[in-house]
C-alpha cells in the first residue's frame, strides 16, 4: 500500500469529502478535534500502519515535557525536560534516518564489516520531530505555555495537513487556533482556492517536469550533451520548486479551511538576486528553525560567525538525508552565504539586477546537481558535463525537439516562479469597477472548479508519484 498523498483521486474525492462530511456534523469543537485526530492518524497509517506508535510515542513524551517543564519553571532542574526532549527525539530520528550511513561509514573508514541497519524511513519524522522539538524548547523559553489537553497536543501533532512534509509549524504559531472554531465562509473560499493552486502546481508543471528529469538525468549520463546536462537539471530545479511549494500551498490551504493561519513557506525564491535572500524565501520554516534553534544559540553573529555557519549549513544538509551529496550541498550553500556576508553581498547590491539574478540562478542550478545525485561518481559525471570538462557536444537534436515541443510549457512553467500571480490579482482587485469585486470572486471560483476538473483528468490513471520531500 501507497502513502496517501493530496495529489491523488481518494484523498480529493472519498478522504477529504468524508472528513469535511463529519467535521461539520457536529457544532461541539471537541467531537470535531476527535473527528481530525482520527482522519490524520488513518491519513498516516495508509501507507505505514506501524509507524504510529513512533508518531505517538515522540508526541507523548513531549506532552509531558512540557509539562514537566513548565512544573519546575525557573528551576534548573527544567532544563533536564529540554535534554530528555533533544536525546529522546534526535536519538530516534539519529537511528531511523542515520544509523545505517553512520556504519557504512565506519565499516568504509576501519575496514570493518559491521552489519548496517536497515530501518525504513518512517515518512514524515523528519517534520514533526522537528516541531515537538521546538514545543519543549519554547516552554523552557516561556514563549509559549505548556498545553494541559492531551488531545489538542495530539491534534498539533498528528495534523495531516503538514505532517508528513511540512512546514515545519511550531505550536506558538498555531497555539489559540489549534482545535479552536472552524474558519468562517471567506476563511474556507481562501483555504480551497490556495488548495486548488497547490495542486495545480503539483499535477500540471512538477509532475510533468519530473519526466523530463528521469529522461535526462536518469539516465547514461555520458551520452549527454551540455545543453542536455543544463536542461536536465533546470527540469529538476522547477520539479522541485513546483512539487515542494505546490505541497506547502494544499498545506496552507487545508490549514486555512480548518481554522489555522500556517506561516508561508515559500516567497518566489528564485526571484531572489543573492543566495542569502533566496535562504529567506525557500523552505523558510526550516531555514528559521535552525536559525533560531542552532545558529543563535551557538552565538549568532555574536561570536564564531562563520563556524556557526558552517555548522547550520552542515546540519541543513545531513536534515535532507544520510548521504555525503546532501553534506556538500548544504556546505555549498555555507561557502556563498559566507562569501555574501564577507564581500560579495556589497559588490551584489551595486551591480545590475539581471548580473545578480544571473548569478542566483546559476549557482542554485549547480546546488541542485549536488542535491539529485546521491552517486559521487554520476555527480562527477554530470559536473564535467554541465562545464564541458568531458567531450561533449554543445547541443543536440533531441534537445531541440524536446524544448520545441515543450516551449510554451517551460515558459509558463519559468513565467510562474516570479510573483506573477499575486501581482495580477492586486491588479485586477484595484482595477475593478463598483460590484467588480463580488464578480472576481466568482470568477476565482470558477477558476478553482476548472482547476480541479483538469487535475482530475490528469490524475485519471496516472502511476503513483509522491512529494519529493516526502523521503526527507
Amino acid at each position: 500500500m501507497t502513502t496517501m498523498v493530496f495529489a491523488n483521486l481518494i484523498f480529493l474525492y472519498l478522504f477529504l469529502p468524508a472528513n469535511f462530511l463529519l467535521y461539520f456534523a457536529t457544532r461541539k469543537q471537541v467531537f470535531r478535534n476527535v473527528v481530525l485526530i482520527l482522519f490524520s492518524l488513518f491519513f498516516y497509517a495508509w501507507g505505514e500502519p506501524v509507524w504510529i506508535i513512533l508518531l505517538l510515542f515522540s508526541g507523548t513524551i513531549d506532552y509531558f515535557h512540557g509539562l514537566f517543564i513548565e512544573r519546575f519553571e525557573g528551576k534548573k532542574i527544567a532544563v533536564l525536560g529540554v535534554v530528555s526532549s533533544l536525546v529522546l527525539n534526535l536519538g530516534l530520528l539519529g537511528i531511523f534516518k542515520y544509523s545505517g550511513f553512520f556504519v557504512e561509514n565506519i565499516n568504509a573508514l576501519f575496514g570493518l564489516a559491521l552489519p548496517v541497519p536497515a530501518f525504513g524511513l518512517p515518512i514524515g519524522i523528519s517534520f514533526y520531530t522537528f516541531q515537538t522539538i521546538s514545543y519543549s524548547i519554547d516552554v523552557y523559553r516561556k514563549k509559549v505555555r505548556a498545553q494541559h489537553s492531551y488531545m489538542t497536543f495530539l491534534l498539533f501533532v498528528s495534523l495531516y495537513h503538514r505532517l508528513v512534509a511540512g512546514p515545519i509549524v511550531r505550536y506558538s504559531e498555531v497555539e489559540h487556533e489549534i482545535g479552536a472554531e472552524a474558519p468562517d465562509p471567506e476563511g474556507m473560499s481562501e483555504g480551497i482556492s490556495r488548495f486548488c493552486v497547490g495542486l495545480v502546481k503539483k499535477v500540471l508543471v512538477a509532475n510533468y517536469a519530473g519526466k523530463l528529469v528521469g529522461q535526462y538525468l536518469g539516465g547514461d549520463l555520458a551520452a549527454l550533451s551540455v545543453g542536455g546536462a543544463w536542461f536536465g537539471i533546470l527540469m529538476f530545479s522547477i520539479q522541485l520548486y513546483y512539487d515542494f511549494s505546490g505541497y506547502s500551498d494544499m498545506a496552507l490551504g487545508l490549514g486555512r479551511m480548518f481554522g489555522c493561519h500556517y506561516y508561508e513557506n515559500f516567497r518566489y525564491p528564485y526571484a531572489a538576486k543573492s543566495v542569502t535572500d533566496f535562504w529567506r524565501r525557500w523552505h523558510i520554516s526550516l531555514s528559521s528553525f535552525f536559525r533560531d534553534y542552532l545558529y543563535i544559540p551557538l552565538g549568532g553573529n555574536r561570536r564564531h560567525v562563520y563556524v556557526n555557519l558552517f555548522i547550520v549549513w552542515f546540519a541543513t544538509g545531513l536534515w535532507h538525508g544520510a548521504s555525503w551529496n546532501y553534506v556538500l550541498w548544504g556546505l555549498y550553500y555555507g561557502v556563498f552565504i559566507a562569501l555574501e556576508r564577507l564581500f560579495f553581498g556589497k559588490l551584489l547590491a551595486k551591480v545590475p539586477a539581471f548580473f545578480s539574478h544571473l548569478y542566483l540562478i546559476t549557482v542554485t542550478l549547480v546546488g541542485w546537481t549536488f542535491f539529485y545525485f546521491e552517486d559521487m561518481g554520476r555527480l562527477g559525471t554530470m559536473l564535467s558535463t554541465m562545464f564541458g570538462m568531458a567531450a561533449r557536444p554543445l547541443w543536440d537534436a533531441e534537445l531541440g525537439f524536446v524544448l520545441m515541443n515543450n516551449i510554451f510549457w517551460l515558459l509558463l512553467a519559468l513565467a510562474f516562479c516570479a510573483p506573477l500571480l499575486p501581482a495580477i490579482k492586486t491588479r485586477l482587485y484595484r482595477s475593478a469597477v463598483p460590484g467588480g469585486a463580488a464578480a472576481l470572486t466568482y470568477a476565482q471560483s470558477a477558476a478553482c472548479l476548472i482547476m480541479l476538473g483538469v487535475c482530475t483528468a490528469m490524475l485519471v490513471g496516472e502511476s503513483y508519484n509522491p512529494f519529493l520531500y516526502f523521503k526527507f
